[in-house]
């Protein structure tokens, strides 16, 4: 038996899509890019515009996936209450090109935000 092809898509988005980290708003935009890969659930990746890093402090861990590329992450810092999730967000600055939409994006870890997605 062989095995299905792992594919990884990054498409434009037509969704509004805001994500909260311990209370603050920490993205809201109208123009995600949707990455869809096989085995994963869909992520909405934010234009770093769109992304308050008021917030996020880099952090040194990078990661690298075969299919889109070397990863660098940001963790959520509250210095007001002191909450910390560590490497909580991700992007991929030069990312290959097959999931070149994604450059100057950043998504975020579903068990350390709240995402909020809705039609426009």
């Amino acid at each position: 038996m062989s095995q299905p092809q792992h594919r990884v898509d990054a498409v434009p988005g037509d969704r509004h899509v805001r994500v909260e980290i311990g209370g603050r708003v920490v993205a809201e935009t109208d123009r995600p890019v949707v990455v869809t890969e096989t085995g994963l659930p869909a992520r909405f990746y934010v234009p770093v515009e769109d992304v308050d890093f008021t917030f996020l402090e880099p952090t040194g861990l990078s990661t690298h996936c075969p299919f889109k590329g070397d990863a660098r992450y940001w963790s959520f810092v509250d210095r007001d209450t002191g909450e910390t999730r560590e490497n909580a967000v991700w992007g991929y600055p030069e990312p290959l090109e097959d999931v070149a939409l994604i450059k100057d994006c950043v998504a975020f870890y579903d068990e350390a935000a709240t995402i909020t997605v809705s039609r426009n």
